[in-house]
């Protein structure tokens, strides 16, 4: 039978990093499942938008989303692995999937799913704890960034603003963004860490046009000023005519093949 793992933690506490490395070392068949926690008073889930899904699919291409369609599959693959990840901000009250709440629970038992493991951050000593924070209030805001393309050098000057505070007290921020020349960075950022990751997608698409490929923006912190980061998003983002002329400036730049 395949190996179903099932790990649970706090906003930013490692949960997608350990995801990839643990799905980088299998080498059979494997998918990946994202699920809300139990939701608690005070404190907002971060919107599941498919950017942990969008990276994990980048860096191990043979990665599946896990659905009722390949569970059974996976489950009756000796070398299968199913990685299943719950935003959960305390640590299970009760032994077993129990402890992760009815709608975590309904979840699996409608995929016939029935975790071998179950590590929660913050309690079991083999997972990092550093980055495992405790929450008493978080607020939680997304927008979707489908097709928009980024000015690198206002990417970064946003970026800097908002994780020192512009737009409130931002705990947690990440995003997957596009910029003109075809490649897309996963931004990454927790209040516990010392500077922000930006990652570049393996992926690259041709600088022509707006790109199809999921791009969000998930924040989470208290007093957060959602008018303010979407105006200078706004301000931040090509519109068509400037995307066209430096995208024709790059296609101009790129080597021809010689015969």
């Amino acid at each position: 039978m395949g190996q179903v793992c099932l790990i649970s933690g706090p906003p930013g506490c490692g949960k997608t990093t350990w995801a990839l490395q643990r799905l980088q070392q299998h080498q059979g068949p494997c998918a990946y499942l994202r699920l809300e926690g139990e939701k608690a008073a005070g404190l907002e889930q971060g919107d599941n938008s498919g950017i942990d899904l969008t990276w994990l699919k980048d860096q191990v291409p043979r990665l599946e989303e896990l659905a009722i369609a390949n569970a059974t599959d996976l489950k009756q693959d000796n070398d299968g692995l199913t990685l299943i990840e719950v935003q959960q901000f305390h640590p299970p009250s009760q032994e077993g999937i129990e402890g992760l709440g009815d709608d975590v629970r309904s979840k699996l038992e409608a995929l016939q799913l029935h975790p071998d493991q179950l590590l929660h951050f913050g309690r079991d000593p083999e997972l990092p704890a550093k980055d495992t924070l405790e929450f008493s209030k978080l607020e939680a805001w997304h927008t979707s960034l489908s097709g928009c393309v980024w000015d690198p050098n206002s990417l970064s000057s946003f970026w800097f603003e908002l994780v020192n505070g512009a737009y409130g007290d931002v705990y947690r921020a990440k995003g997957l963004m596009n910029l003109p020349d075809g490649r897309a960075f996963f931004c990454n950022w927790m209040v516990s860490q010392e500077s922000s990751q930006f990652l570049p997608l393996d992926a690259t698409a041709p600088p022509q046009g707006r790109p199809s490929r999921t791009s969000e923006l998930v924040v989470q912190g208290k007093a957060l000023n959602p008018e303010g980061i979407q105006a200078t998003i706004s301000d931040c983002l090509l519109t068509d005519d400037v995307l066209a002329m430096q995208q024709q400036q790059l296609q101009q730049q790129q080597p021809t093949s010689q015969g």
